[in-house]
């Protein structure tokens, strides 16, 4: 089963520097935080702010392609949870044949955003993701940061920094 979840900002992990996507499931208190690297962070926090690129950027081609191909993004996954380490499906439709795409989320969310597609997770990611990545013991404990993700308001996302 999957949860339709949409990505309600960016942060940057105090602890490691690292850029965060937070998924939000809009219908309960479902939260899912993705540690993405910083050019994938930045390409989602262009299409976020509705920014241009000068040229385009790696997931506009790969958007483009899709579209040259007369096919269309229905839909992104986040589909396993495995270590530290979560995979994502981009499912792709064309002549009526669907297939999907083996990818990482932070490049499927990208994608996702351009082609204005609805983003999924599955439900055992959720149930999985109990642990934080990289979690240490000066680590604010999973509830807490569940809690501390959930109770982010509009002005805690504010705009993504490179």
């Amino acid at each position: 089963m999957e949860l339709e979840m949409k990505i309600r900002g960016l942060m940057v992990d105090p602890s490691t520097n690292m850029p965060v996507v937070i998924l939000k499931d809009p219908k309960s208190e479902a939260v899912l935080p993705i540690w993405v690297g910083l050019y994938e962070a930045q390409a989602i926090a262009l299409e976020v702010e509705k920014s241009t690129a000068a040229r385009p950027l790696t997931h506009d081609l790969l958007k483009n392609v899709v579209n040259g191909l007369n096919a269309q993004v229905q839909r992104v996954v986040v589909s396993e949870l495995r270590g530290d380490t979560f995979y994502a499906v981009i499912w792709v439709e064309q002549n009526g044949e669907v297939v999907g795409i083996d990818s990482r989320p932070s490049d499927a969310l990208a994608l996702a955003l351009r082609s204005d597609c609805p983003i999924f997770v599955a439900t055992e990611v959720l149930q999985a993701a109990k642990v934080l990545p990289n979690a240490v013991e000066t680590q604010p404990t999973e509830q807490e940061m569940r809690r501390w993700l959930e109770n982010l308001g509009d002005e805690d996302m504010g705009r993504y920094k490179m």
